[in-house]
């Protein structure tokens, strides 16, 4: 952030009074602009025995698999927003479910919440974020091909949990680890 949002002067990134981490604040008319983690909402919707899951025409990870997910926007709660995406990515419409897993992302300034879901009937299609859509039974899961690790380890827990006979809430940070020598 170079200018303030509320009155375009130039900002400085200080640690305001009063609190403990950095912000950037603009000396002008005194904002303080918070910056915070960014929610990423998705599901794991099923159809029998499979799993939906998206192949990405967008980047990152351009042609991978995920599950339906993205960005929460205002106005809406997390439920809404994942059913919002699985809508937009794969045109499925779903009996949305309880919340399942919350993976912070604290590198990249994100939480992901994935809530479990059943899909309403077989009518979906990928939309302009997705190249396909697709159901997977758990042996065909391509997870060489997994977008992101977030969604890796949702659906193991998944698979898991459904083996057991009992869903619950999981809760998990991923860390940046740097490659060596990198």
């Amino acid at each position: 952030m170079k200018f303030c949002s509320s009155c375009a002067q130039p900002v400085v990134y200080e640690i305001p009074a009063g609190d403990n981490r950095k912000r950037y604040c603009c000396l002008n008319c005194k904002a303080i602009h918070y910056q915070n983690p960014r929610m990423v909402v998705g599901t794991v919707t099923t159809w029998e025995a499979k799993v939906l899951l998206c192949r990405r025409a967008i980047e990152p990870r351009h042609g991978y698999w995920t599950l339906p997910a993205g960005f929460m926007e205002n106005g809406e709660t997390a439920g809404e927003g994942a059913s919002r995406e699985t809508l937009e990515e794969a045109g499925a419409r779903i009996d949305l479910g309880g919340l399942f897993s919350m993976i912070d992302v604290p590198h990249v300034e994100q939480v992901h919440l994935f809530y479990r879901a059943e899909l309403l009937h077989l009518d979906f299609v990928p939309g302009p974020e997705s190249l396909e859509a697709a159901l997977f039974d758990e042996h065909e899961i391509p997870w060489d091909q997994i977008a992101f690790r977030t969604v890796g380890q949702t659906l193991k827990w998944f698979f898991e949990d459904r083996r057991s006979g009992r869903f619950d809430l999981h809760t998990s940070a991923i860390r940046y680890e740097p490659r060596p020598g990198a």
